[in-house]
């Protein structure tokens, strides 16, 4: 069970006369026990809500203690419960309302990825569909399942059952042919995903190697960071390009 720490890393801390703290501040707090966070980090997770600075006249971030015990209890939930965002979201806002929290065992992934399991515990797997349930889902037929496997704009796993996610490409996939973009249209956007992939591959790679169990384990909450990043300046540079402003 957890609860809402009551003292954490903003504790003791020097700060300014209003008891806020710049971003720099924040990150040599965090640093004694997550060295490797960085400041893009901080604003990755401020981007995705999961803490909310002040702002001053000028614009720079102010944190509270508040905002640095929440920041630290996002990344413990990371580092030692391997739990997604959107689940670590949930869990704060639960904790907001004063419910109690239940988290998985330390050292274990939630979402079954490859890490360090429990010793005797079932390795959990992850979410995955059956071929049918993805035509179901898409509302699409065989044909149009295999021409867009012929594109590697969905690929089966070695078992024959799809990733999850192959249910989002498949909506987006049936979206834009609305507008008459074909699949034979979307392999230079396969193209980019996959040169994207490769340059996160290339930054996470020491990790995968480390010797360190721990730092290992860490690649895939680096990887999951850097793939939002890169998501987020794709969608940039392409509104940028078509010089328009998404909500």
């Amino acid at each position: 069970m957890l609860h809402t720490p009551s003292g954490g890393a903003g504790s003791g801390t020097a700060a300014a006369d209003s008891g806020l703290m710049s971003i720099g501040t924040v990150l040599g707090v965090l640093r004694d026990e997550f060295p490797e966070v960085t400041i893009s980090k901080i604003r990755f997770l401020e981007s995705e809500q999961l803490v909310e600075p002040r702002r001053t006249a000028s614009g720079y971030r102010k944190f509270s203690s508040q905002d640095v015990e929440r920041l630290a209890l996002v990344l413990r939930m990371q580092r030692d419960h391997y739990l997604p965002l959107k689940v670590i979201r949930e869990h704060l806002d639960a904790l907001e309302r004063g419910e109690p929290v239940r988290l998985p065992p330390l050292g274990r992934r939630s979402d079954g990825s490859a890490g360090e399991p429990l010793e005797g515990s079932e390795e959990p797997t992850a979410a995955r569909v059956g071929r049918d349930e993805l035509l179901a889902a898409a509302e699409i037929g065989e044909p149009e399942l295999a021409e867009w496997e012929s594109y590697g704009l969905i690929s089966p796993l070695p078992d024959g059952a799809y990733d999850a996610e192959a249910v989002t490409v498949a909506a987006l996939v049936v979206e834009l042919g609305r507008f008459g973009i074909e699949p034979r249209h979307l392999r230079v956007m396969k193209a980019a995903a996959d040169r994207e992939a490769g340059l996160v591959d290339q930054v996470v790679a020491p990790l995968r190697r480390h010797r360190n169990p721990q730092t290992r384990a860490h690649a895939e909450a680096r990887t999951k960071e850097l793939a939002g990043l890169a998501v987020k300046l794709h969608a940039a540079l392409v509104q940028t390009a078509l010089g328009v402003r998404l909500p």
